[in-house]
């Protein structure tokens, strides 16, 4: 306690000092200046009668108090002032104990005296400085209150004589620096509202006193930013709903009104010399010598201090509305000067505020109103200065009051788009532009109808021309087309627009609150498209380098609703829908509604008639027609709430005798209860443009009446009554505000021209005075019919209007809409980032193009786009410079070089494209977006393919991606190059020899060769293998086939788009091209590596997703189709390539039973390959075929499937491994085992396969004996082919046994098993055994001879089936070993052979005919026959064995005939059978053998010779 009472002390003793200090400085001031220069003046001053008092001297004048305000003028009493003060002060003991008012009295007499100079002045308000620096004027202070309103009211009217200009504009600045220390220090919070707005007033009118200097105007305006911060800081402090309910709760006191009314003046002289003229007061008022601070010299009225509130919202409200009244363009008292300061502030003021400012409605409503409409209106001034101020304040306003702004804020975007939009008549330098609608100029209209005029409630914006009302009226309409912004001016609002855009929600906000709003302009779409439309240069706006700066910022707009969206999609900073708000679906509804409502309002507009058809079919009228509303009803209630009706083409409808029911429910919608008739027509009238017709007007005015009074209204009699004062009412409007009628309609005539109309009385005199007023005052303004400020007026009234009803401004930063946004504006969104990535050359922007082009595909996947992600692929692609309009057939030779081990082609693409930066960074960041991302593509496969298919092409491909696949010999690399194939050979290896072979890479000749290689072409060449190494093509190649169906489905589509415009449709072109052949052989496309690529690509692909093969394989297959449908038109390793990817695919179709019928379709079409391609081609044909049948043995099922498959395999048997590989499936499937497959379905497929092997090897041996070849003889032994026909014709007896098998076991019935199958294997057995090979002849002679004799299916047979037997077998074989030319295919063996075919003869004979069961059977053709050809056999060559074993084998014959009874001599018992039979055999073995027959079987002695007669 004792330490407080020490510091009190302390501190009273510092101020005791100050006050003492200053006392002595201003007074010594004052000594200084010659009024005060004689110490008389002092002396002579004896006001105080104290001294007399004490010595008990009575003294008649009344006491005086310590503190003397008002004290006169006179110098002496000014300095008897500071005298009084010194003296109380020694006699203190506790300064502090003392009133604040009392130590200050002397001090403000100064500041009020007229007599009182600059520097005087200065050192009393520096000394008031000096009191608020050190405490002594603090909140502790005794009577503070009562000091501070002196302060006030003191600093406010403060005067002195003017001396020198600078040094009085130090007395201003001091003035400044109190005002600041009282307002913003301790004590400033005690202030009332009329001492703040005093202060305020003080200094900004100092601020806006031109004629001060700049320095003090720039000090003044300091103070008051720090001033305004410090007063609107107090609205986070106060209470909305108390601080309005006071003021609402103010007794209307116009005494205290005018002490708060603030006013700011520029027009007055702020400093003069002493003899200047005379001028008003404020801020420094002169009379002839004097000057003052204030607007007058009369002190204020005392204000009672008790209870006193300290300042709040009224002083806050009226410096808001004293710096937006400042802003009116239309107001000529105010400069621009002026205007920017007051902007300045206000702007402070904003900053400052925040969004508290909207919770007071007083300020909120002054900011809604008048500071927007000013504020817009400034927004179009040609000053810069001001206009960057206004747009600055613009931005402010809109990010700390959105939320009330929602109109305003659509009236600003409308029209600073079109003051962005270039010129109407420009073009773009730039091609193909992505636009979604118009960029043509336009009025400003916020209403939905984008482009049209000025609707009633849509304020013009019209850039300032300096016409005034007059002229405005009569221009033309070419003048509400917003001029277009240029040179700083367009950098300025572009600029504000990206700062009132600068937050994550504003496009969702837009899309919400105004595109999904039937009655707003769809600004997120409109304002996409400027974006996107302004990032092309533009004629008419500057050179390339004017316009950088708005490209720039253009872009930076569209990426950064880019990122915002991305970063929602990925809910990084997405908030959820708000409950409050509409639902989203029905947002979403509002929008599609939106849509047909503005195409059917645009139709009604063109025509009514076609317009209401179309509204009608979309169920925007007449859907809500119930009891109470009538079809008039539904559609007056649209064409009323609809603003992008044309309101002339309104009034004229409703006005036609036609739609007189329309009309009346049209003013039905109206409420005219307890208005005055002149509200209610007004009302009514800026609801449509009324109409010129008199007849019309008059319909609208009947109808008017009939509905007005049926509401009752007031003095009015009949309806009658309000039809004429209808009229009247619209005659007064036109005749009170048209400029072209000189003497106006007085109230007195108004009143003689309604004399008697109310039912033949008189309306009062105060009725038609208010008529008179409304109009007189306000003018009815119809729609569409006032340009210029009038029509402005009106606009903003209506928007204001609308503003009550539209509800608050929803901002949430909610993913919701985003699809829609998305799908709406993707394509210019996507084209002008890809613009920018290739024509701007910061790497800032280039960076950011890039993460641009990367969001929209992450975009575009999440949201399921994939013409999006194709487009963004698309955009990627052309910039990369991997797409080549035309690549060629023939790859040149490019020099190689090895580099650390490494072979490097340079070619001219990767040279090229190791220098284009741009291109690598363009293919780099397309490769990372699809991989990963390949299910989002779709036909972007195409650009992706084609840039494949150039790498590889140029050898810039990763090797995986080069290799082709074999059945056989594994991977080979795809050749680049080709020559003409050679003649085919025998194969040794597996694999691809046989067609690769003749592709060998040919050495460098005097057509393809290219220059050597420098040191910068391999470094670029380097350069772009890391660029491709860096794009990861082979993950992606591996990703592909993991793809979902759908973009699987479309890579392959792509590829074979690829590969079919290369193949066929070139075979296409270049057949209709070509000059005919004279041996008629087709046009034959050179080898071509690109398509063996693209080929090789698909079929790799397919066959790696069997997943999928039911929705590839047509598609595969239609190409492969193609290919082999012309297989002698292509180059033959194509055809390679195509037959062994068909027999790929055919392994993974033959895993679905359910495709089986496309195998065979393949089969055939393999097997109708011309023979010399088939030949080609065999090996991989029979390669693959062996795989399907031993992978899937059950997939053959008919006798029709493996016909096809024989069929491939007897195509193919001239080349000699496919013959190899297909006689050892046919061997594994005929041989005895478990893997036996012969079935009565392939039977008579193997037979003829078989035969035709054993055939081949005949064919061999005849050849080989045609060229008389010496050494030795081919033989099983040392050919494969004898070796496989003989092994065929010893797999004949197989077929045969299981044959008899199926016939025992029932499977097959007899019939069928002779006719079918054992009769054609005997036929083969005849034919193999008259075979060039000697040993296949003599294995198929025994194999033949063994199975007629042996086999159950000959022992049975009946007659027709041994006449069958001998005429389509035996009988043949027989006819062909007599025939020369068989007999000299093999000279030295063919006499064996025929020893053992009458041999085979004989005993088939005997096997089949001689038996007892026989012995009636009428068999003597048969036996003649046999007869002839031993006759035959034995004279054939009568020098070899043949002729002495005919008879010995026919000896045989002949004995068994007889003792079985068949061939009887005569004279014993015969039938006519053995008697007929007797005689033919004697008659023709006559001719060969004599006496033979009797010799053999002795006629009886009895009986007589045959040839008795």
């Amino acid at each position: 306690m004792a330490q407080m009472s020490r510091t009190d002390t302390k501190s009273s003793a510092l101020h005791k000092h100050v006050l003492l200090s200053e006392i002595l400085s201003v007074t010594s001031t004052m000594r200084k200046n010659s009024r005060w220069a004689s110490s008389t003046l002092v002396l002579a001053v004896r006001d105080s009668p104290a001294l007399g008092t004490n010595m008990g001297l009575r003294i008649s004048s009344p006491a005086y108090p310590t503190r003397l305000p008002g004290r006169g003028t006179r110098e002496v009493e000014l300095m008897a002032g500071f005298i009084e003060l010194k003296r109380a002060i020694n006699d203190m003991q506790d300064i502090q104990t003392a009133d604040l008012t009392d130590l200050l009295s002397p001090f403000f007499s100064i500041l009020r005296s007229p007599l009182s100079t600059g520097p005087i002045t200065s050192a009393a308000l520096s000394a008031l400085h000096s009191f608020f620096a050190c405490g002594l004027i603090s909140p502790n202070s005794r009577a503070v209150d009562a000091a501070l309103n002196e302060l006030s009211s003191t600093i406010s009217h403060c005067k002195f004589e003017a001396s020198d200009s600078s040094g009085d504009e130090v007395v201003l600045l001091r003035i400044m620096t109190v005002i600041q220390d009282c307002l913003c220090g301790s004590v400033g919070r005690g202030l009332g509202d009329i001492e703040v707005c005093e202060m305020l007033e003080t200094v900004l009118t100092t601020c806006c006193q031109m004629r001060l200097s700049e320095t003090l105007r720039r000090s003044a305006e300091t103070t008051m930013h720090t001033l305004v911060r410090t007063v609107f800081s107090k609205l986070y402090t106060l209470d909305p709903e108390e601080e309005e309910a006071k003021l609402s709760s103010t007794p209307d006191d116009d005494a205290a009104e005018l002490e708060l009314r603030m006013t700011v003046s520029t027009s007055q002289v702020v400093m003069a010399a002493a003899g200047d003229e005379d001028v008003a007061a404020a801020p420094i008022e002169h009379h002839e010598d004097v000057g003052s601070v204030g607007n007058d010299a009369t002190p204020r009225t005392p204000i009672l201090l008790d209870n006193r509130p300290e300042y709040g919202l009224p002083s806050i409200l009226e410096l808001l509305r004293v710096l937006v009244n400042v802003l009116d363009p239309n107001d000529q008292q105010h400069t621009d000067s002026t205007r920017l300061t007051a902007l300045s502030i206000l702007n402070t003021a904003f900053e400052e505020s925040g969004s508290a400012i909207a919770e007071f409605p007083s300020l909120k409503a002054i900011v809604v109103d008048l500071g927007c409409k000013f504020l817009f209106q400034l927004g179009r001034s040609e000053n810069n200065l001001v206009l960057q101020s206004a747009l600055r304040t613009i931005s402010t306003i809109f990010e700390t009051m959105r939320k009330h702004l929602k109109l305003q804020q659509e009236l600003f975007l409308t029209f600073t788009i079109d003051r962005l939009a270039p010129p109407p008549n420009s073009q773009l330098v730039k091609g193909n532009t992505p636009s979604m609608g118009s960029t043509k100029g336009r009025a400003y209209s916020p209403s939905p109808r984008a482009g049209a005029g000025a609707s009633a409630n849509s304020p013009m914006l019209q850039p300032v021309d300096g016409k005034n009302e007059s002229e405005s009226s009569t221009s033309s309409h070419s003048r509400l087309l917003v001029s277009p912004a240029r040179g700083e001016t367009r950098d300025l609002i572009l600029e504000t627009l990206s700062r009132v855009s600068g937050h994550p929600s504003f496009m969702v906000d837009l899309f919400t609150n105004y595109d999904c709003d039937t009655n707003c302009e769809n600004l997120f779409e409109r304002l996409v498209e400027f974006l996107t439309t302004a990032l092309y240069p533009s004629q008419g706006l500057g050179n390339a380098e004017a316009q950088r700066n708005v490209q720039y910022l253009c872009l930076e707009l569209l990426l950064a609703f880019v990122n915002d969206m991305a970063s929602r999609a990925n809910e990084e900073t997405e908030s959820p829908w708000p409950l409050e708000y509409p639902t989203t679906e029905s947002l979403l509804q509002a929008k599609s509604k939106k849509k047909l409502i503005l195409t059917g309002a645009a139709r009604f507009n063109a025509k009514p008639k076609t317009g209401l058809a179309f509204l009608e079919e979309n169920g925007l009228i007449y859907a809500n027609v119930s009891a109470d509303i009538t079809r008039a009803r539904s559609l007056a209630m649209f064409l009323k709430d609809c603003t992008a009706i044309d309101k002339r083409l309104l009034g004229d409808f409703i006005s036609k005798p036609d739609n007189i029911e329309i009309l009346k429910a049209f003013i039905d919608l109206f409420d005219f209860k307890n208005k005055p008739v002149a509200e209610a027509m007004r009302e009514l009238l800026e609801a449509f443009r009324l109409p010129g017709e008199a007849q019309q007007i008059s319909r609208i005015a009947e109808t008017f009446a009939s509905a007005y009074f049926a509401a009752g209204p007031a003095e009015i009699k009949t309806e009658d009554s309000v039809y004429v004062l209808a009229y009247s009412i619209i005659m007064l409007n036109t005749d009170q505000h048209n400029r072209q009628i000189r003497k106006r309609m007085t109230i007195d005539d108004y009143t003689k021209n309604l004399k008697g109309v109310n039912d033949g009385s008189d309306f009062s005199r105060e009725f038609l005075q208010n008529i008179y007023d409304s109009i007189r005052k306000r003018e009815i303004i119809m729609p569409e019919e006032h340009t210029g400020q009038l029509g402005f007026e009106y606009a903003w009234k209506e928007l204001l209007t609308r503003s009550r009803r539209t509800g608050e401004y929803m901002i949430c930063n909610s993913s919701a809409f985003d699809v829609e946004m998305f799908k709406t504006v993707w394509r210019p969104l996507i084209s002008a980032i890809a613009f920018a990535f290739i024509s701007f050359e910061d790497d800032y922007i280039i960076q950011r193009a890039i993460a641009g082009f990367r969001q929209c595909a992450t975009l575009a996947r999440h949201f399921h786009l994939p013409d999006v992600f194709d487009f963004v692929v698309v955009s990627l692609s052309q910039a990369t410079s991997l797409l080549s309009e035309s690549l060629p057939a023939q790859v040149p030779n490019y020099p190689v070089i090895d580099v650390e081990g490494q072979s490097v082609t340079v070619s001219k693409l990767s040279v090229e494209f190791g220098t284009n930066f741009r291109g690598q960074l363009a293919a780099v960041v397309l490769f990372n977006i699809v991989n990963g991302n390949g299910n989002a593509l779709r036909e972007g496969w195409t650009q992706i393919f084609e840039m494949f298919q150039n790498l590889f092409l140029h050898s810039l491909l990763p090797t995986r991606m080069l290799q082709m696949e074999d059945f056989l010999g594994g991977f080979t690399m795809i050749p680049l190059r080709g020559s003409q194939p050679l003649k085919s050979q025998l194969r040794n290896e597996g694999g691809l020899l046989s067609a690769l072979s003749s592709y060998l890479m040919t050495p460098y000749n005097s057509e393809m060769t290219m220059p050597d290689a420098t040191d910068a072409d391999l470094e670029n060449t380097l350069s772009a293998i890391d660029c491709i190494t860096s794009c990861r093509l082979d993950e992606l190649y591996s990703q592909i086939i993991q793809l979902q169906p759908e973009a699987l489905l479309a890579a392959v589509r792509a590829l074979e788009a690829l590969a079919h415009e290369r193949t066929v449709a070139k075979l296409r072109i270049d057949s209709e091209d070509a000059i005919p052949l004279i041996d008629d052989h087709p046009h034959q496309l050179p080898y071509d590596p690109a398509s063996v690529f693209l080929l090789e690509t698909m079929v790799s692909i397919t066959s790696q997703a069997p997943q999928s093969i039911e929705d590839l394989w047509p598609i595969v297959f239609e190409h492969l189709s193609a290919l082999l449908s012309s297989s002698s038109q292509y180059s033959i390793l194509l055809i390679e390539r195509a037959v062994v990817c068909l027999l790929r695919l055919l392994q993974i179709l033959a895993q679905n039973p359910a495709s089986r019928d496309q195998i065979y379709v393949a089969f055939d079409l393999l097997a109708g390959l011309p023979p010399t391609v088939a030949n080609s081609v065999g090996e991989q044909v029979i390669a693959g075929l062996i795989l399907v049948i031993q992978k899937y043995k059950d997939i053959i099922r008919s006798q029709t499937e493996w016909n096809l498959v024989f069929a491939l395999i007897r195509s193919t048997m001239s080349h000699p491994e496919a013959a190899r590989m297909s006689f050892d499936l046919i061997e594994a499937l005929v041989a005895d085992g478990p893997d036996n497959s012969v079935s009565p379905d392939n039977f008579s497929g193997l037979l003829t396969v078989l035969d035709d092997f054993a055939t081949s090897a005949g064919i061999l041996q005849e050849q080989q004996h045609q060229r008389g070849r010496r050494g030795e003889p081919v033989s099983s032994s040392n050919s494969a082919v004898i070796k496989r026909g003989k092994t065929a014709v010893d797999l004949l007896p197989t077929l045969h046994k299981q044959l008899v098998m199926w016939v025992q076991t029932s499977e097959i019935s007899e019939g069928q098993a002779w006719k079918f199958m054992a009769l054609p294997l005997l036929a083969v057995l005849g034919r193999q055994s008259v075979n060039a090979a000697r040993e296949i002849r003599h294995n198929a002679i025994s194999h033949l001879q063994r199975v007629l004799l042996g086999s159950p299916l000959t022992s049975e047979a009946d007659q027709k089936q041994v006449e069958e037997v001998f005429n389509r077998v035996v009988f043949p074989l027989i006819d062909e070993l007599l025939k020369p030319q068989v007999a000299s295919r093999d000279p030295q063996g063919m006499a064996e052979t025929r020893l053992r075919g009458s041999a085979l003869l004989c005993k088939v004979f005997m096997h089949l005919e001689l038996r007892e069961s026989r012995a009636k059977t009428d068999f003597r053709l048969l036996w003649i026959q046999v007869l002839d050809l031993l006759d035959r056999l034995m004279n054939v060559n009568r020098g070899d064995q043949l002729y002495e074993a005919v008879p010995e084998s026919l000896k045989n014959v002949l004995l068994v005939m007889n003792a079985v009874g068949i061939l009887t001599p005569p004279g014993s018992t015969q039938d006519d059978l053995q008697r007929t039979l007797w005689l033919n055999t004697h008659e023709r073995m006559e001719r060969f053998l004599p006496g033979f027959l009797t010799d053999i079987i002795p006629i009886p002695p009895t009986a007589t010779p045959p040839n008795a007669d």
